[in-house]
């Protein structure tokens, strides 16, 4: 007698743990987008998520990545003041429109990620049929503010170094209203981009050279100055709680990479990095900001940069971003990440209609053990001149060699940083290329390693140096004398 056909369950399905959750992003039919100016931020996540592409304005790989697209035609554009900007061109743009509609699944137009984006991305998206993967552009906006930040922290109990909040009218007023912090200051405005708006304030003289910028806001951040290193940390918040990677160093001011006293230009991850007192620490506070952010109504990615006084061993938060950064490629790339899930998955798994299980509690001890680690640098190096440069060469994306005399080769194509077998290889992502122009500050690209690239006292290691001095002699260029052939300027296309 033939059994009656079972009945299909309404019941939505449920993702119990680690092993569904990698099996639903492998079967996964919504069409996956990460919009941006380069794909740096999300590198990997295609490999991990069937239909997942990356819509680019630059074309990090000349066309020899699969899941990159990047339109060809240039449209008529304002000039570009930021990744915004970029990202509205891209969702403007006639060929990415084609390929967003050419890709969709029925009535299903997809869900995008951005680095940046405001309420005009919104819009746009909207208009597309598009959903982003972020909370709304005026609550990141709130949170991204420097002076914010200190407000989330009192509220999540996370210590911030000795401050004062206020405007500033002149260089008496400002000695006024930081007369407890001592004279050696440092001030940031609120919105800035990787060393930027953070100005390090002694005497009038160096306030004078910033006070324009210091004294148009509404209120600045003025911190004491501390002996610090700093330190940067990953995390998402889920609806089971916030998932934290582990402590990375952060390279940070190096003059042979960025113009930026202040400059973000590189991390480390690797074990032991830390003590055992200031990883439980940060990991601590990293938990607290979290589950502070899921109060204030927000969800998924953010990381905090920590800053570790020398003198007292103290560890204080630095400022937040709500978003993925230039550290996560080094975060969602290690072992630990390889094992279980890249925290990408746990931000994307938020937006994606589906209920899941999970152990966060378990996630965070496997995550905190230093055998989970393995060891992996990055550095950001940017034009430190204060000229203006038009690209006739430029180094290719891929995989390049070191040979013992420091001279570099390129040995082979490759979009994965895990293609590097040891510390005498590197990957290679140019941002600036053939046909760019180079101004103080521009992203040239970014060099990936295993191992270390900083000596223990925070000072570039020797192998850095070569790395920086053979990458940068892969590029050739030549002065702009003209002003009218000069190009409108943005800012980091990475942090």
């Amino acid at each position: 007698m033939k059994k009656p056909a079972a009945k299909k369950s309404n019941t939505p399905e449920v993702l119990n743990g680690i092993p569904d959750i990698r099996r639903f992003f492998h079967k996964n039919e919504t069409p996956l987008y990460f919009i941006s100016a380069t794909n740096f931020n999300m590198l990997g996540a295609d490999e991990w998520i069937k239909g997942f592409k990356f819509i680019s304005h630059i074309e990090c790989f000349d066309g020899e990545h699969p899941n990159v697209f990047s339109p060809k035609e240039e449209i008529p554009h304002d000039d570009f003041t930021g990744i915004e900007d970029i990202n509205n061109y891209l969702l403007q743009h006639p060929e990415v429109q084609d390929y967003i509609n050419i890709r969709k699944k029925g009535k299903t137009v997809g869900k995008a990620m951005f680095l940046m984006f405001d309420e005009e991305t919104e819009k746009l998206a909207k208009k597309l049929g598009l959903e982003i993967m972020f909370p709304p552009a005026k609550m990141r906006t709130m949170m991204d503010n420097k002076v914010n930040t200190n407000r989330l922290a009192e509220k999540a109990g996370v210590a911030c170094v000795p401050y004062v909040l206020s405007k500033v009218e002149n260089y008496a007023h400002l000695s006024e209203v930081s007369k407890k912090l001592g004279k050696d200051l440092v001030i940031q405005t609120p919105f800035g981009d990787s060393g930027h708006t953070t100005f390090f304030i002694t005497n009038e003289e160096e306030f004078k050279k910033h006070e324009e910028e210091i004294i148009k806001e509404d209120e600045v951040k003025i911190m004491k100055r501390i002996n610090c290193k700093g330190s940067a940390i990953e995390a998402c918040v889920t609806r089971h709680g916030t998932i934290v990677a582990p402590l990375m160093t952060e390279l940070v001011g190096f003059k042979e990479m960025t113009p930026y006293k202040g400059g973000w230009c590189g991390n480390e991850i690797y074990p032991d990095a830390f003590t055992p007192q200031i990883r439980k620490k940060a990991a601590k506070y990293t938990q607290l900001f979290g589950d502070q952010l899921r109060k204030e109504g927000y969800k998924g990615y953010f990381e905090l940069d920590f800053l570790i006084d020398q003198d007292n061993g103290e560890i204080y938060l630095g400022e937040l971003n709500p978003r993925v950064t230039g550290a996560s490629s080094i975060t969602n790339h290690a072992v630990f990440a390889l094992a279980d899930a890249p925290l990408f998955i746990f931000h994307i798994l938020e937006w994606m209609g589906v209920e899941y299980n999970l152990n966060v509690n378990e996630i965070n001890k496997r995550w905190a053990k230093q055998e989970n680690l393995d060891g992996w640098s990055q550095l950001i190096i940017k034009h430190t001149e204060d000229t203006i440069e038009y690209i006739s060469e430029a180094p290719r994306s891929g995989i390049w060699k070191m040979f013992d005399n420091g001279h570099i080769q390129y040995d082979r194509m490759d979009s994965h940083r895990r293609a590097v077998e040891s510390e005498s290889e590197a990957f290679f992502l140019h941002i600036s290329k053939k046909g760019d122009y180079l101004y103080e500050g521009a992203d040239m690209g970014i060099i990936v390693s295993r191992g270390r690239m900083m000596t223990d006292d925070f000072k570039l290691n020797k192998r850095a140096k070569n790395w920086i001095k053979a990458i940068r002699g892969q590029y050739v260029s030549h002065l702009i004398e003209d002003k009218r052939e000069r190009v409108a300027l943005t800012g980091s296309l990475t942090k």
